[in-house]
């Protein structure tokens, strides 16, 4: 009697890690639920996904492609020819993997290989996790089988394709949960005894963020603060050099469970991946939306989280000048930093993960 064939699962999704993470998530869960699924990764090699998807066990396999620019660059010049060979590389993957699902969770990495597997017939899945649909969303959302949104309001910027979207949320890692807080202050050198907050912008950094932390660290440290800083992989080499004791410098944090733990507060963009976290643990937030995202839906995103008093917002423009007064002022106040974390805990949906994963192969066995 032959060998029932493996299934296997393709994502496509990176760039960023707000890409990148949720991606993961679903793929966790659907190891969990089926602990023979090969699944395998679509990204480019210089982003994110090339170095975090191996550590995470997972196969990689490299695409040749990247967003536009808004200014004229060589990349893109370039880009006619990395669509088409990005295209080519989508199809010999997919002829070669075979996979039963493909899902795509944002990012340019998704569109030629979501749009091969809708040519090929292969049963596909986007996930939206960011109020604003992204291009590639808005592109395939008439081709792929399934579609998922995070916010209700993402079917308005889908018009008729939106009527058919699922509302499921955004998935976090289950590891996220697994931290606590003497381990985690441990784990980064910190102090138990003193309050903490965890700033970063996102895997590439922020840099009107990073200017302010770097100026005010001193005026953190006398008000009895201490800082778990991600700078990002493209921050100055000088931030580095700014750690000392009681303020911890990193460029990327592999460790996120342990890092939220350690913290009392967090300051953050708020993209979709960083709200779902912060939903899915109960941190109290300062929210700095970045001002050039699409449609700034990252503003979108953070008013949910404000109106519900889970967090504060600060403009990007309006952090230099309050942003460190009200570190400090809710450092100092452990009532409504407790309400806060309340409020936070009500919003998130810790089943989104399980979710998409179920639908998933649902999909992968025509259910």
């Amino acid at each position: 009697m032959a060998a029932a064939q493996t299934v296997s699962v393709l994502f496509a999704g990176g760039g960023t890690g707000g890409h990148l993470f949720p991606a993961i998530a679903i793929a966790d869960e659907m190891k969990k639920l089926q602990p023979d699924l090969r699944i395998v990764f679509a990204g480019t090699k210089d982003k994110i996904e090339a170095r975090v998807v191996p550590q995470k066990g997972y196969e990689f396999a490299p695409i040749w492609i990247s967003g536009l620019h808004r200014r004229l660059t060589v990349s893109n010049l370039l880009f006619p020819v990395k669509v088409i060979v990005s295209l080519w590389q989508s199809l010999r993957l997919i002829m070669r993997i075979k996979p039963q699902v493909v899902i795509g969770t944002g990012g340019y990495v998704c569109g030629p290989v979501l749009f091969v597997a809708s040519m090929l017939r292969v049963p596909t899945m986007i996930h939206e996790s960011n109020s604003y649909p992204g291009a590639t969303t808005r592109m395939l959302a008439s081709l792929v089988t399934e579609l998922l949104i995070t916010f209700n309001a993402t079917r308005g910027y889908l018009k008729k394709k939106g009527r058919r979207a699922v509302l499921i949320g955004n998935p976090t890692r289950d590891e996220l949960v697994y931290g606590d807080r003497e381990s985690g202050l441990k784990a980064f050198g910190l102090e138990s005894g003193k309050k903490t907050v965890f700033v970063f912008g996102g895997s590439l950094g922020a840099k009107s963020l990073n200017r302010v932390i770097a100026k005010n660290l001193e005026l953190l440290r006398a008000n009895g603060i201490q800082v778990l800083w991600q700078i990002g992989v493209q921050a100055p080499a000088a931030y580095e050099a700014l750690a000392c004791n009681g303020v911890v410098v990193k460029r990327f944090v592999d460790n996120m469970p342990q890092a939220y733990a350690a913290a009392d507060l967090v300051v953050c963009r708020s993209g979709a991946t960083s709200l779902a976290e912060l939903t899915r643990l109960g941190k109290p937030a300062i929210l700095v939306p970045y001002p050039h995202a699409a449609a700034d839906h990252q503003t979108l995103n953070a008013c949910a989280l404000r109106d519900a008093g889970g967090a504060l917002l600060v403009t990007d423009k309006d952090f230099a000048e309050n942003g460190i007064a009200a570190i400090c002022r809710l450092l100092n106040d452990s009532d409504t930093l407790k309400i806060m974390s309340r409020k936070c805990l009500a919003l998130g949906r810790p089943a989104a993960g399980i979710e998409i994963a179920t639908r998933a192969l649902g999909l992968a066995y025509g259910r």
